[in-house]
């Protein structure tokens, strides 16, 4: 045994009455009221105690009462010299109930002094102590030596039986503690994971559609500065109303997403190049749903890759490539290179970065540059 575990006191948990079923609280009042009644029995009963002698044992059983309870107080404190002097008061009572010659209150204090040294001091201290009230027991008890041997190991064994069912019972309210601190923890973990997923869904959703939105509107604003006839200006109205439409039909859409109610992704992509007729969409591998992460990060980024092409390589060929894998699902988003947009240079050129962190969280990677003589943006999600 280690000197860590000489020295070290049982667990406020061991020491305390928390998580003690009924059955075993019933008892320990039993025990209580046991000990109460033989110390009360044997203060009364003796034949050499007069009326006032038995005044000063009842108050003498009172007292001992009060210190045991400081005792367990203390101890469930940790505050060593305090519990030790409370023993040495309980322990002196005793010798002044034999000097009084009653010897069962005495035998009663002496016994229940070593079990519960045992029980809630450290051993360092409680071997001590333990040893002291056992040997006074055995001295002036009145059984033949077996007897009081047999009692006095039994007494030692109990004491310590019941401080390793104490710590067993402390480790296992740490345990429990531990385990409801780790729910929390992860209950709150999933509730900003959750808030983050539906923030970065609105965010996406909003920063396409309003960035599109932007394009239209800004040229139309040109359009009208330079004196374009009116058909072009309504044309690129028209086109900002359709990408308003389309902006409420994705947040309508992320919001069923959220609630896990996607389309198939096959369908999402065809339909997001529908008016696109110099886009084509092919699909490779073995089709399955994906997890509503990966879809939708599938999803924000063809979206992103469109939008860029429109501002920067206006009428391109697009050809989008989603391919089924064993493990994982790529997205490839390739133009055939155009001339740059009246709004080429609008926007900040966070979207793809957006989009490359999400990639990152769910362990994917997003590349995005020059290919051949246009520019290819490619996506891959483990699932």
């Amino acid at each position: 045994m280690t000197d860590n575990a000489w020295t070290r006191w049982p667990s406020p948990e061991a020491l305390g009455r928390a998580g003690l079923s009924r059955p075993r609280r019933l008892i320990g009042w039993s025990v209580r009221v046991v000990v109460g009644a033989a110390l009360l029995w044997g203060a009364l009963s003796s034949r050499h105690v007069h009326l006032w002698g038995a005044v000063a044992a009842v108050a003498g059983v009172l007292v001992a009462a009060v210190v045991a309870r400081g005792f367990f107080r203390t101890t469930l404190a940790q505050r060593l010299w305090p519990s030790l002097g409370l023993l040495a008061v309980l322990i002196g009572l005793a010798v002044a109930f034999r000097a009084g010659n009653l010897t069962v209150p005495a035998l009663v204090i002496w016994c229940a002094c070593a079990v519960a040294a045992l029980e809630r001091l450290p051993l360092a201290a409680a071997a001590p102590v333990s040893a002291l009230s056992l040997t006074a027991y055995a001295l002036f008890g009145n059984g033949n030596w077996f007897t009081t041997a047999a009692t006095t190991i039994g007494l030692a064994l109990a004491g310590y039986v019941l401080r390793l069912d104490a710590e067993a019972r402390g480790g296992a309210l740490r345990l429990l503690a531990q385990e409801r601190a780790a729910r929390v923890a992860e209950a709150e973990s999933a509730a900003l994971a959750e808030r983050a997923r539906i923030a970065r869904e609105i965010h996406d959703v909003l920063a396409h559609s309003l960035s599109a939105q932007l394009v239209h509107l800004e040229a139309a604003r040109l359009l009208i500065e330079r004196g374009a006839d009116r058909d072009q200006i309504l044309e690129r109205v028209v086109a900002a109303r359709g990408m308003a439409r389309d902006g409420l039909a994705e947040t309508r859409q992320a919001l069923s997403a959220l609630r896990g109610e996607l389309t198939p992704l096959e369908d999402f992509l065809s339909e997001l190049v529908r008016e696109n007729a110099t886009a084509e969409v092919t699909v490779s591998g073995d089709r399955r749903p994906l997890p509503a992460e990966a879809s939708q990060a599938v999803r924000r980024v063809a979206q992103e890759a469109l939008t860029n092409i429109r501002k920067h390589a206006s009428g391109a060929k697009v050809h989008i490539r989603l391919d089924y894998g064993e493990h994982e699902v790529r997205l490839c988003v390739r133009d055939s290179g155009g001339t740059p947009g009246e709004l080429a240079g609008s926007g900040g050129g966070y979207g793809l970065l957006g989009m490359r962190e999400r990639a990152e969280l769910l362990g994917g990677s997003l590349e995005a540059g020059p290919h051949e003589e246009g520019f290819a943006v490619t996506l891959k999600v483990p699932v």
